[in-house]
């Protein structure tokens, strides 16, 4: 199972993926190879809950035979790693052993995509031997990545605890957690030994976020979070709590804190991945797993600074319709953002205020979606706020999925570290991004699509679903959302503007050498969004090279595959048809997403 930050490759190794059935049989039940194809993913699926027991809670699966995945965490030790390598491996032989030639339609699909992901893991496990590949980056510790950055509130919000069972693997948590952080550390040491380190400016966030988390027992969430689920259960689980904290927790962030250190006294300020070994390597890889195109930087450059050229011509209109005319588009949206009115108080109250009012927006937009899609997914989706331990290192807005037994909505974090950072009418294109009808949407369809194996369902590659996240924004803007709202109207093309920045930034830092304030000061000039927040976001770039570039590519294809369903169907063209078709033959590269729409339009014809 893979999670939405394992990101996926495709390259011109999924071309045999062309034997598709016509769509009206795709979720068809199969037989035969293909019968045994879903039982084998279904297989990988369970094993790979048991390398990865986080994804088994995140999902809701930690329960019934796979309980005991609820005490445990993934091993990120060097063991860990090579026998996840070779759990890939052997994985990799077993879908080998299928016969390929006879099988289509969806089954031809999932067996391209699977063979592609597990070898790719495999040369990317082999070839890198360092940083965190699994999670699309070059380090293993930084502000976005290593265990300490996500457990905490992994335990506080996905571990439940009803019962004592649930209480004592809590407590084992704890234990595993400690280890992690070891593992982390001895990863991290290696690579610096090796001179891959990020940039110094991440590590200065990466210590102040490590240094937050070392707190009077009673103080850090690891113990509060426990102590007030299971205040009721006898056994003082408090106490227990914080002596694991005490005893083992805290040696291992000394330690971690102290590795940061050394490192940081050796870091450079250079931002790019072409500053670590084989950093060339890892960013052409990184392009093609986010985009799962073979786009070289400089096309990619090229694509972003055209792109951004037309989508500011549109604002531009918009907002001399407005009476906004003095400046570049830039500067405009920066005199906007100055105007209070526009903005919640920055304080808890305001921020609480902000997350109601987007919780509206969200309900608001469900009840339009009809229009566009045939079925809505059952799974709901809430709106929060990221929590304030890991706001400063965290993007603006992100998505989690919910819970496979439905125990636990999707989730839309919004980050309120600063409220200057987003204007009230700038919250909604982001809304529709993350939620619906974007990722909670695409994902939970997946889930819910009858025939889809567990496996595919819960893939995620960045191209397909970072471009649909995008289109998704476009689709609300189509279903009338900023009618009364120009300014709104404004910022949903300021967010495309943004994703088409992306494109320039990323292979500004990681190919043409830009530095950190090259980045920040293109982004601000160009959009006019909030100085901090950028930066935030050029510092996500450094850390995960290429994946900043899926949006708008994939958004391109969504966009270019639907004007071809409407030019060539004319009247039988239906655009609740073309999303169901797109979104419930599951996660694909974007290639194959070309072919399986190609064949709706021949069937549709037909």
């Amino acid at each position: 199972m893979l999670s939405r930050r394992q990101l996926l490759h495709y390259s011109s190794a999924l071309a045999a993926a062309s034997a598709l059935a016509p769509v009206g049989r795709v979720l068809a039940q199969t037989t035969g190879e293909g019968a045994r194809l879903t039982a084998l993913l279904d297989q990988f699926f369970l094993e790979d809950l048991k390398r990865a027991p986080e994804n088994a809670t995140q999902l809701g699966q930690d329960k019934g035979d796979l309980a005991s995945l609820k005490s445990k965490l993934q091993d990120r030790s060097s063991l860990g790693k090579q026998a996840d390598l070779a759990t890939d491996k052997d994985q990799l032989k077993r879908l080998k052993a299928l016969n390929r030639k006879t099988l289509t339609g969806i089954d031809a699909v999932s067996y391209d995509c699977v063979e592609y992901v597990l070898g790719q893991q495999v040369e990317l496990r082999s070839k890198f031997n360092y940083g965190s590949p699994d999670e699309g980056s070059p380090y293993a510790i930084s502000q976005l990545t290593g265990s300490y950055q996500s457990f905490p509130t992994f335990l506080d919000t996905k571990h439940t605890v009803e019962n004592a069972a649930d209480a004592d693997a809590y407590l084992a948590r704890l234990e595993a957690f400690a280890l992690q952080l070891d593992s982390d550390t001895d990863t991290f040491k290696h690579d610096a030994d090796r001179g891959v380190l990020p940039a110094g400016f991440l590590l200065d966030t990466t210590l102040h976020q490590l240094e937050a988390l070392k707190e009077k027992p009673e103080d850090s969430i690891l113990v509060s979070s426990l102590a007030r689920r299971a205040k009721d259960i006898p056994g003082d689980y408090a106490a227990r709590a914080a002596q694991i904290y005490s005893r083992k927790i805290l040696p291992a962030l000394d330690d971690q804190i102290e590795a940061v250190k050394g490192a940081r006294a050796k870091a450079t300020d250079d931002a790019g991945v072409w500053h670590v070994r084989d950093g060339a390597d890892w960013y052409k890889a990184g392009l093609a797993i986010s985009t799962t195109t073979n786009l070289t930087p400089d096309e990619i450059h090229k694509i972003g600074q055209e792109q951004a050229k037309e989508i500011s011509a549109r604002i531009d209109a918009i907002l001399k319709a407005q009476g906004y005319s003095q400046g570049t588009v830039g500067e405009r949206v920066q005199g906007l953002r100055k105007d209070p009115a526009f903005f919640y108080p920055n304080d808890d109250a305001g921020k609480e205020q902000a997350i109601a009012d987007i919780q509206a927006k969200l309900d608001n937009v469900v009840s339009l979606l009809p229009k566009f899609f045939h079925r809505l997914p059952t799974a709901k989706a809430v709106v929060k706020r990221v929590p304030k331990l890991i706001e400063e290192g965290q993007a603006l807005a992100y998505y989690e999925p919910p819970a496979l037994d439905g125990s636990r909505p999707g989730t839309i974090w919004f980050n309120f570290a600063d409220s200057k950072e987003w204007a009230k009418w700038a919250t909604s294109t982001t809304l529709y991004h993350e939620g619906m009808p974007g990722h909670h949407m695409q994902g939970s369809i997946a889930q819910e699509t009858p025939g889809l194996p567990k496996y595919r369902a819960n893939m995620f590659l960045s191209g397909y679903g970072e471009g649909w996240a995008l289109y998704a924004e476009q689709l609300a803007d189509e279903l009338g959302v900023y009618d009364d709202e120009p300014l709104g109207r404004v910022a949903y093309l300021n967010a495309q503007l943004f994703r088409a920045g992306r494109l320039v930034v990323d292979s500004g830092l990681h190919h043409k050498r830009w530095t950190r304030d090259q980045a920040v000061n293109y982004m601000v000039d160009l959009t006019g969004n909030a100085r901090s927040g950028l930066q935030r976001e050029v510092d996500r770039y450094c850390v995960w090279p290429g994946q900043a570039c899926s949006y708008k590519v994939g958004h391109t294809q969504w966009v270019r595959l639907r004007e071809k369903a409407q030019k060539e169907l004319g009247a039988k063209y239906d655009i609740r048809d073309f999303h169901k078709v797109g979104l419930e033959a599951g996660v694909m590269p974007l290639d194959v997403l070309g072919r399986v729409i190609d064949d709706y339009i021949k069937t549709k014809k037909a």
